[in-house]
């Protein structure tokens, strides 16, 4: 599969999925597709195993959750985020540590302040090793924050990574 990309979304500075001064964090870049999906790319680090050679579970849902959350934000610059109510995740192979993995994200279902997303984590063969879906209600960050979060220094197009104008899953 071949995604034209159109947009690069923001990254935070500390957090554990997209945080790119987050020692330990994944720095996950994520990019909206002509297609209205959502692509995430990383590579997880050891600190992120469970059993040898092996992503935690939660590192995997993890991943899903953001993905499917900030597909709500194709399209438009709008700052809503997608809070989860209720994440539903199935495991069907081990997802390596070391190695890119791609992660897509979708909505479903849109309804007023809820929605719904699914997604799945790809392997580097192109293999859907995990898949999840998700309900959502949408907040903006004055009503998830403590209101110490500051957009002007925590959230942007943060790091030198140039966007991709295609990706292959």
């Amino acid at each position: 599969m071949e995604f034209k990309i159109i947009r690069q979304q923001y990254n935070s500075k500390n957090c554990i999925v997209c945080g790119l001064e987050n020692r330990l964090g994944l720095k996950t870049r994520f990019y909206e597709t002509t297609t209205g999906e959502l692509i995430a790319v990383c590579t997880p680090l050891p600190e992120h195993q469970s059993y040898p050679n092996r992503l935690h579970g939660g590192i995997s849902s993890a991943l899903l959750d953001e993905t499917i959350g900030r597909a709500i934000c194709c399209g438009t610059t709008d700052m809503i985020w997608g809070v989860t109510l209720d994440l539903t995740v199935k495991f069907r192979k081990p997802v390596p540590y070391g190695s890119e993995i791609k992660i897509i994200g979708r909505i479903t279902a849109n309804k007023g302040r809820i929605f719904e997303g699914s997604g799945e984590i790809y392997l580097p063969d192109g293999e859907v090793a995990v898949t999840a879906h998700g309900i959502y209600i949408k907040a903006t960050v004055d009503k998830i924050t403590d209101g110490n979060f500051d957009t002007s220094e925590e959230w942007g197009l943060l790091g030198n990574d140039p966007m991709p104008e295609k990706i292959i899953i």
